[in-house]
């Protein structure tokens, strides 16, 4: 057993790069290392700490209320039922003061530790370890209360009833047992998984519990019966984590597809809603203390928020959404739209306050004609809401056939907005001016068969760039790049290669796309050639633009830079990194250059100092 080390001291954000003027939004609910553990605290607010040792607080909107850096060393991380203290660990154990970020104390342990558990009350904490052994602390005054030869191998979870009188531990030989809390006499064991056990989890009321197994199938046992109630089956491959709510029977159970499952009677297997929109891993679950609110998080370092009645994501992203953005004047004011969060949302640049239409619908894409007259708003429903005034005046609703509206453009005179849908193959494009008016015109599998990830108007306004990708590897190709003919309603060129995103010089020469081996494409429309594949990136290319003189394409990537390259040698010019992936790329009508972050921000660079050396 040792004394403490000295206090940790808060994460402070560096300050953002000199070529970065002004930050739109907050980076709500995301973090820069994967998430190790959730908690609700009592005022409603969330703490959560990352496996890097980032303790940090939210508020219910998923902004950041504050942040500290404990410890980078650590494995393990639990919170205790009142989010007051936290424990880590590897071959020691540490507490910390939550509200704080302060050590409190930590114990030198003689085997790794491989689970951790705090009692109802949060006075006792166990450890499970490597060896099967299970050990017992108290919290506050660091001393060795009791110690039980659990299993024959590790310990994979631990989980106290919120009576207070039994511990469930699971092991890596795929048993599960249950002992008194006190006493710590074997209670009962149960072994019907087949494989591992790595997470638990106690019924309100105490009269069940659950356990995940990677055996497809969560199981709820009463305790003392050593078959399991039900099996709750519906999962496609492993669970990894089960959370009962506070209150009532409502279970969660997350598995390896990403999927969130609500039983609301696990008992008799009642199924609830399935929640979705996790890009990888889920780690951690956490209830709040009404049961109605589900916090969620995991390897993809973003935390979701649902509301548990309805199913419904109410903070975090957009889960069937991207980052889409434009810049555009309104009056003699530049405003910035992004769609990162669950809806569309619209800044003043100058003052990064938030004006109209923020709020307002499901937002997937967006793009402003180059008047400012018209924005437009692509939805994860089937429905493009037209602004008039910029978003001040009346709206429009243009319907596709399937959703999401995956890209929107508009002609260089604001005349034709296009829309995409990646689900059907089809370009819409309507005349804005004509209230009124059906499509004007359909472009049927507009990306020669590929979905569809984006679309770019030419400068003569005549012809349309749509670029795909061919995810079923239908043809010996990735995807594909059309140029459409508008006038004619035919193809006019194409390039066999999948992008995720296409741009336009302004002098209507050179087509860009995000590759989808991490290259950038660039296309002669003259020559009707490849000019250049552009290579450097590490990781997807998100985003292509091309600064307004059309001298250089700026790229945009999951690798966190912003990578610039002459037009017309295929020279990278400059490498500029962020901390967040890069997903949207736009210039505005001030002549700046707007990213739109992967952590749900938006920044405004100063494109003059981005390309200074």
């Amino acid at each position: 057993m040792s004394l403490a080390a000295p206090p940790a001291t808060d994460d402070v954000a560096p300050p953002p790069p000199s070529f970065v003027t002004k930050t739109y939004g907050e980076p709500r609910f995301h973090c820069e290392g994967d998430v190790a553990a959730l908690a609700f605290a009592a005022d409603g607010s969330l703490w959560s700490v990352d496996e890097t040792g980032v303790l940090r607080h939210w508020a219910a909107s998923g902004d950041s209320l504050a942040r500290h850096f404990l410890s980078d060393l650590e494995t393990l991380w639990a919170f205790d039922p009142t989010a007051t203290l936290l424990a880590s660990a590897n071959d020691d154990l540490l507490v910390w003061d939550v509200a704080e970020g302060q050590l409190l104390h930590r114990v030198a342990q003689h085997c790794w530790v491989t689970a951790i558990a705090f009692t109802p009350d949060g006075r006792t904490i166990a450890t499970g370890h490597d060896d099967g052994q299970v050990r017992f602390w108290d919290a506050r005054g660091q001393s060795l209360v009791g110690e039980i030869a659990a299993h024959p191998a590790a310990v994979s979870a631990l989980a106290f009833s919120p009576d207070g009188q039994t511990l469930a531990t699971a092991g890596e030989d795929r048993s599960v047992k249950t002992w008194h809390a006190v006493t710590h006499k074997p209670l009962g064991e149960y072994t019907s998984h087949t494989d591992r056990v790595p997470s638990l989890s106690w019924s309100a009321d105490s009269a069940l519990f659950a356990s995940a197994g990677w055996d497809t199938s969560a199981r709820v046992w009463t305790p003392g019966t050593p078959d399991p109630v039900m099996l709750l089956n519906s999962h496609s491959d492993q669970v990894h984590v089960v959370a009962f709510a506070p209150g009532g029977m409502t279970l969660a159970s997350a598995d390896s597809d990403y999927d969130i499952h609500l039983w609301s009677n696990p008992a008799t297997g009642t199924v609830g809603k399935v929640l979705r929109g996790h890009a990888s891993e889920i780690r951690c679950l956490a209830f709040d203390r009404a049961g109605t609110r589900l916090a969620s998080a995991g390897a993809d370092r973003v935390v979701h928020l649902w509301d548990v009645p309805t199913g419904q994501l109410v903070a975090g992203p957009n889960p069937s959404g991207k980052h889409g953005l434009c810049a555009f004047r309104s009056g003699t004011a530049v405003r910035v739209a992004s769609t990162a969060g669950p809806t569309l949302r619209v800044w003043d640049a100058a003052s990064g306050k938030t004006v109209a239409p923020t709020g307002d619908g499901p937002a997937y894409c967006v793009a402003a004609s180059a008047d400012g007259r018209w924005l437009a708003a692509g939805g994860t429903d089937h429905v493009t809401r037209l602004y008039d005034r910029g978003g001040a005046g009346d709206l429009r609703r243009l319907e596709a056939t399937k959703p999401p509206v995956g890209a929107v453009a508009f002609s260089p005179d604001g005349r034709t907005l296009a829309q995409a849908s990646p689900a059907d193959g089809l370009v819409w494009l309507w005349d804005t001016t004509d209230p009124a008016a059906d499509a004007k015109l359909i472009l049927i599998a507009a990306a020669d068969g590929c979905t569809l990830e984006s679309i770019a108007f030419h400068p003569d306004g005549n012809r349309l760039a749509v670029g795909g990708i061919d995810y079923l590897g239908t043809g010996e190709r990735d995807g594909a790049v059309c140029v459409w003919d508008l006038t004619k309603n035919e193809m006019a060129a194409r390039f066999d290669s999948g992008v995720y995103a296409v741009a336009i010089d302004p002098a209507g020469r050179f087509v860009a796309g995000a590759g989808v081996n991490d290259v950038v494409l660039l296309w002669d429309l003259e020559a009707d050639e490849l000019a250049f594949e552009l290579e450097g990136h590490q990781q997807k290319v998100n985003a292509v633009a091309f600064d307004p003189e059309g001298s250089f394409v700026l790229s945009g990537g999951d690798d966190g830079t912003l990578r610039a390259w002459d037009v017309l040698s295929g020279r990278l010019m400059v490498v500029r990194e962020f901390e967040s992936p890069v997903q949207s790329l736009t210039f505005g009508p001030d002549r700046a250059l707007y990213a739109g972050l992967a952590n749900t921000t938006c920044v405004r660079l100063d494109f003059k100092k981005v390309m200074e050396d």
